[in-house]
Formats: C-alpha cells, sequence, structure tokens
C-alpha cells in the first residue's frame, strides 16, 4: 500500500505522475497535484531537494487528494525528515543516497512509520562501482543496481519496497524491467526516464511501457515528459492502460486516417469531438469515420 492506494499483489496498475512546481511554494503545488488527480493521477510524487521543501511537503501531504511521494537524492536527512512529514512513500536512488549506514537509518524510521520506499535506479545515476559494467552491458548494469539495493534492503529487514531500473534507451529498460522480473518479487514501478516532449516521450514510454505490460511485467506507471503540465503525463498513462485493456478510464475515440474517399473536415471534427471529451469519465467508444468503407461497421 502507498497510503490508501493498493500497490501489487494482482492490483491494477496505479498511475503516477510528478509534479513540476517547486515544491516549498506550497499552493502552487497543491494547483498541480489537483490538475493531476482530475486527469486521473492516483500517486503525486514531489521534489523534496532542500530543508524547506520537507517542511512544505506537511502541508501538501495534508492537503492532497491523492498520497504524496517524496522523491529524494543525495541527502538522506531529508528522506527522514519526509517521513515525519507524513509521506506515503520514500523514494531513493541507490546511485547518489550515500552508504549502508545512511540506507539504514532512512529504513528504521520507514519502520517506525509504516512507510514504503521505492529503489528507483536511473540509468544516468548509476552507482560509481557499475560504470564501467555500464559501458559493456547497460541492461546488466541497471538490474544490478536494483539487485544490490534490494540484497541491502533485506539485510534490514526492510521489504515493504517496489523498485524500478529505468533509462533513456527503450529496449534497454524493456530488457532491464525483464530481467528484474525473473530475480524479485517485489513491485516493480515502471518509466522511460527523460523520454522526451509530449510527442516524443508519449511514443517512447507507449512502446517501452506497452511491451513490459503486455508481458504482464508492471505495478505502477509514470511518464515522464519534458513539460511543465503534468497532467498530460497521467493522460498518456491511461491511453497506454486502455490501449492495453488493463484499465478503463473515460472515453476511447476511434478515428480513421483517412484517404481521398472522405467526405468532411475530419481533422477540424475530430480535434473538437477529442477536447469534448476530455470531461467524461465513462469508458464509452466514440467512433468517428469519413467514409462508408468502415463507418457503417464501426457504429453498428
Amino acid at each position: 500500500m502507498v497510503g490508501n492506494v493498493p500497490v501489487g499483489g494482482g492490483a491494477p496498475v496505479v498511475v503516477q505522475s510528478m509534479t513540476k512546481t517547486d515544491t516549498s511554494n506550497v499552493e502552487a503545488t497543491l494547483k498541480q497535484i489537483a490538475s493531476m488527480v482530475e486527469a486521473g493521477c492516483e500517486l503525486a510524487r514531489v521534489a523534496v531537494p532542500r530543508d524547506r521543501d520537507a517542511v512544505a511537503l506537511r502541508a501538501i501531504v495534508e492537503r492532497a487528494a491523492v498520497p504524496v511521494i517524496a522523491d529524494i537524492h543525495f541527502n538522506h536527512t531529508l528522506a527522514l525528515k519526509a517521513i515525519d512529514a507524513g509521506a506515503a512513500c520514500i523514494r531513493l536512488n541507490p546511485g547518489n543516497i550515500g552508504g549502508p549506514d545512511k540506507v539504514a537509518e532512512v529504513a528504521a524510521r520507514a519502520t517506525e512509520a509504516d512507510v514504503p520506499m521505492r529503489i528507483g535506479v536511473n540509468s544516468g545515476s548509476l552507482p560509481k562501482h557499475l560504470h564501467g559494467l555500464e559501458g559493456e552491458n547497460p541492461v546488466e548494469a541497471l538490474a544490478t543496481a536494483a539487485l544490490e539495493f534490494v540484497e541491502l534492503m533485506e539485510s534490514l529487514d526492510f521489504e515493504n519496497f517496489k523498485v524500478s531500473v529505468k533509462s533513456t534507451n527503450v529496449p534497454d529498460t524493456i530488457a532491464a524491467n525483464r530481467l528484474l522480473a525473473t530475480k524479485i518479487d517485489y513491485p516493480i514501478h515502471l518509466g522511460i526516464t527523460e523520454s522526451g516532449t509530449k510527442w516524443s516521450g508519449s511514443l517512447k514510454s507507449a512502446v517501452g511501457l506497452g511491451a513490459l505490460l503486455a508481458d504482464g511485467i508492471g505495478d505502477t506507471i509514470r511518464i515522464s515528459l519534458s513539460t511543465f503540465n503534468a497532467e498530460e503525463e497521467v493522460r498518456a498513462a491511461w491511453e497506454i492502460l486502455k490501449a492495453l485493456e488493463l484499465r478503463q478510464r473515460g472515453p476511447v475515440l476511434i478515428a480513421c486516417p483517412t484517404c481521398g474517399r472522405l467526405q468532411f473536415d475530419m481533422d477540424t471534427v475530430v480535434g473538437e469531438i477529442e477536447r469534448r471529451l476530455e470531461r467524461y469519465d465513462r469508458p464509452i467508444e466514440v467512433a468517428v469515420l469519413g467514409c462508408a468503407v468502415n463507418g457503417i461497421g464501426e457504429a453498428s
């Protein structure tokens, strides 16, 4: 469980996103979380790089409509403060959080508070001792970083965590997660890290996450897009889940690609219909076809 949201163990795949605001700006952060939730976000992650962010976190946690995850790098004391502030989950990066003694301190505090963690491995911040392996076999390096941290957590008698291995490279991400899934039984969080803009990033994420989800791998997902509008990440995540028929939320729009048989300005019409459908949560199918080849069949 992350807050009141079930993760793993056969629960539906959970959609999360991350705020783009300065976390210490409580009102701006809460406003963005509200937009994310409206789009279908179920877990909200916030960056906590400074003490003032940890201070602000308490108010954010108290007022947010969904559980809030604290994203921690470099400074393990911020993880301790985030737990004390009521964060529903702590994300730690094995590549920069520090030695086992620091991890042990966080694990002890998380155990006391019954707060889960995520072991979040990224291709851009692997532990230094794996840099050589990364050059030879990036897939093995990603999986090894995660498995080493899993072993550390287990040695600390802490097993309330999920794991992620993310790369900017789609094939590496797919292969690393497939390898990881054969080695652990913990929940797996999926994402293509730094995937790109709304257009390219959504496509890369759909390919990478779609392949894994179709294999039955993945318990939570986040689409990492270069945009200040976090709700775009949420919409992309739901479209992937809907395409695989893993979950349903809102209408499915069916539209033909058009050709010389087109009888009307379909591009404008489809765009307007798509905008209007955004306000509906019911999982209905809406078909817009440009001619009689498939139009009659889809309508029936």
